[in-house]
Order: structure tokens, then sequence, then C-alpha cells
């Protein structure tokens, strides 16, 4: 996949190095290059720019790129130009960082609807989430096992876990389903939150739009989820 980064302070920089790393096409942009010089030997491209200018941001392969992650933190205003900007240029898929409350009202406010906490989460999870397809989430715990928050493919929607035979054959484990509703943010805006729904027993029934909390091995969990 080919990815824009925007904003290499420790968690895009962090984030752009683990993505050219599992093999994805990166290019990283700061104003500070410093930041780019530091960069430039590990990632696909590495450029000085400073995106609030519509003319520099439009040299960028915006059309040409699967996902633009705005990670500037340090400067709300700044996040808050470039992620407009992204947003009026219709890229395929618009992610920004918020470092508040109010900076993510905001964010929800421009119809953004993936936001990263880096405070809250890792440059690693990250990874994990944007690479493997379907993936929402993952937590690394100890050796290869993970959990891994995925949503429920299309071929298991309508089913019950006891009518998923591949959950056995690939030694993964659900642990609960999330469902997604709808509810009013400080604005009025409504935004979708999750709920867990409980502990997954043979019964579960599984919804479009729902998200399995799976336990595993990667390698098993993605041959389940792509079978």
């Amino acid at each position: 996949m080919k990815f824009i980064i925007i904003g290499l302070g420790n968690f895009g920089s962090s984030l752009a190095k683990n993505l050219t790393q599992e093999g994805h096409e990166v290019i990283g942009v700061d104003q500070n290059l410093d930041r780019i010089e530091a960069l430039k030997e590990n990632i696909t491209h590495a450029i000085g720019m400073d995106c609030r200018d519509q003319q520099s941001a439009n040299h960028l392969p915006l059309k040409d790129t699967d996902i633009v992650i705005v990670c500037i933190g340090e400067d709300e205003g700044a996040n808050l130009m470039v992620t407009a900007l992204m947003k009026q240029n219709e890229v395929k898929r618009l992610i920004s960082r918020a470092v508040s409350p109010l900076h993510v009202t905001i964010l929800e406010a421009m119809g953004i609807k993936e936001i990263i906490h880096p405070e809250a989460e890792t440059a690693e999870r990250w990874t994990k989430k944007l690479g493997m397809k379907g993936i929402v989430d993952s937590f690394k715990l100890a050796g290869e096992y993970n959990i891994i928050e995925a949503s429920v493919p299309e071929k298991y929607t309508g089913k019950t876990l006891s009518q998923i035979e591949s959950i056995k054959n690939h030694q993964v484990l659900i642990l609960t389903t999330i469902r997604l509703v709808k509810k009013n943010n400080l604005l009025g805006i409504s935004r979708e939150v999750a709920q867990v729904q409980g502990v997954a027993s043979s019964d579960t029934l599984l919804k479009e739009g729902d998200i399995l909390v799976m336990y595993g091995k990667i390698k098993n969990i993605e041959l389940f989820l792509n079978e």
C-alpha cells in the first residue's frame, strides 16, 4: 500500500519506519529539515514541505495514495489546517492525530472518522491496523500471540460461531464481539461508539458491521480472516 505521513515527530517517524519495514511505500513529509535528514534513509521518500500551503501540498501524489495520515501534534492549528486541506483534496482515506478532547470534537465536526491518540496508542499497533486488511486494532502479548480486533468478513455475517468451522481449523479463539452504535458528541454531531456484546459463545450471531475480538497467532488470524 502507499502512505503519506505528514508530521515526522516521534509518533509519525516511528509509524513511517514501521510501515516501510512491513513492505509498504511511505512518503514522509515535514517542514523540519533535520527530521527529514534523520529519516530519509529509513523510508521510501522524505520530503521537506509545509503542507499548510495548498500549492506545495498539490505536488504530493495524493490521488495515487491509499492512506494519508496527519501526525502533526505540537501545533493543533497546523494539524487542523492540513487535515482540512487533505479532506478538500478528497484523498481516498484520511486519518488525523488529536492531542486533546476539543481537538477530537473539531475533527469529528470536520467529518474525520479515524483519529489517532498517540498518547494512548503505539506506532506498532497502528502499523498492524493499517497493514492488515480488516484489522481495527491489535494488542501484542508474549511470544507470537496477539489480541486482534477485526471487522467481521462478509462471508461470516448471519452465522453463529458454531457454524464457522475455520475458527477451530486455524486455532483462533473468539473472545467477544463489538457493535457500533450511534451517539451524539458535545456538538450534537452523531458518531459511532463501540459497545462490547459480552463473552462470546457458540450461539453468538455475527452481524454486518460487528467487530471480532480474537486471540491467537497473527498468521492464524490472518488465514482465518482471508480464507
